[in-house]
């Protein structure tokens, strides 16, 4: 019996298929199968070729059959706290913008910092074979972790680095970021400097830790000066312990925000009640969000790169999924002090 040609295929089914595209670019399946993945070791003249026959023949790759060939899906899932911090919503572009070119998209899993919906978003998302994963921070449940052990799927850790061998990951001490701009606050002058917290996640305790360390070492760490309120962050939440700290500790002369949605929120508080900002009272911020450089004052904060820590992952997890070795197994992007007039 002859073998069916591509387009009686076609013909059959109502739709372009692969082997479409190679018999119009002259290669094989395999090779054009290759090409439209962007793998490193097929010619770029091949790709090309390859790309230029399936834009011409209008092809959509199917994603389910792609699944069912190579025993993993065409996305990558991505599993955050939230979609109300732009922190996440920054890394989430820079990782969707890397993966895209190589065909793959995003499936975002929202964990509300909650390690039991964590573990039931893995769960569900591993049912849909994904080429990768992304998953934030190393706070996990056993389960979780086992889960990402035993699927063997490819994996980068964001928001933070670890030495750990076989662990992969991208992202820059809390610990570090804290203790720097505790000491700005400290050679401006400021003693009586206020840690206010919000969420509490395991990256806000690190920066408590990088706070403490430092005022510990100037012998000036005092209890008393730590507010820590596990709702989450928001300004709302930020304009009401600016006040609670006013009212309650008066010698405060800085406060020290961990996230700057709090530091936002305090500066407006501040304008409200006549405080100025910094001769009455100096102010900080973390994470350089949008309109922190708009406040009045301006916010000083902790600038994190959050475009290039997706981006950094998203490239690492293609290495991955390609079975190449990245360069480096923890990739530090590191931070950068943005100073501004609230100090």
């Amino acid at each position: 019996m002859p073998t069916p040609s591509p387009t009686r295929g076609r013909r059959a089914s109502g739709r372009i298929t692969l082997a479409d595209v190679a018999h119009s670019a002259g290669v094989s399946a395999m090779t054009a199968s290759r090409a439209l993945r962007g793998e490193r070791h097929v010619d770029p003249e091949l790709i090309a070729r390859v790309q230029a026959a399936a834009r011409k023949l209008g092809y959509v790759p199917d994603p389910a059959a792609r699944a069912l060939a190579s025993q993993q899906g065409s996305h990558v899932g991505v599993l955050i706290p939230a979609l109300s911090n732009a922190l996440f919503v920054d890394v989430i572009e820079a990782i969707q913008r890397t993966l895209r070119p190589a065909g793959y998209q995003a499936l975002i899993g929202i964990t509300h910092y909650d390690q039991s919906e964590e573990e039931q978003l893995l769960r569900e998302q591993l049912l849909h074979r994904p080429a990768g994963l992304v998953v934030t921070g190393f706070e996990h449940s056993a389960a979780t972790r086992e889960l990402i052990v035993r699927s063997a799927v490819p994996c980068v850790h964001v928001m933070e680095t670890s030495q750990e061998e076989g662990v992969y990951s991208v992202g820059f001490s809390q610990r570090d970021a804290a203790r720097e701009l505790t000491r700005h606050l400290l050679a401006r002058g400021r003693r009586r400097i206020a840690f206010a917290a919000a969420q509490l996640d395991p990256r806000t305790m690190q920066r408590l830790d990088g706070w403490r360390g430092e005022m510990r070492s100037g012998g000036l760490h005092d209890a008393r000066l730590e507010w820590l309120n596990p709702a989450p962050s928001s300004m709302a939440l930020g304009g009401q312990m600016f006040e609670q700290i006013l009212a309650q500790s008066p010698r405060v002369d800085a406060i020290f925000f961990c996230n700057d949605d709090l530091a936002q929120g305090a500066l407006l508080t501040a304008l409200r009640l006549g405080v100025r900002v910094p001769a009455d009272m100096a102010v900080a911020g973390f994470n350089d969000l949008t309109g922190s450089d708009q406040m009045v004052p301006p916010l000083t904060t902790v600038g994190t790169r959050r475009g290039a820590m997706g981006a950094a992952a998203a490239r690492m997890l293609l290495a991955l999924i390609q079975r190449q070795p990245p360069e480096q197994a923890a990739v530090d992007v590191g931070f950068e002090l943005a100073v501004r007039e609230s100090t």
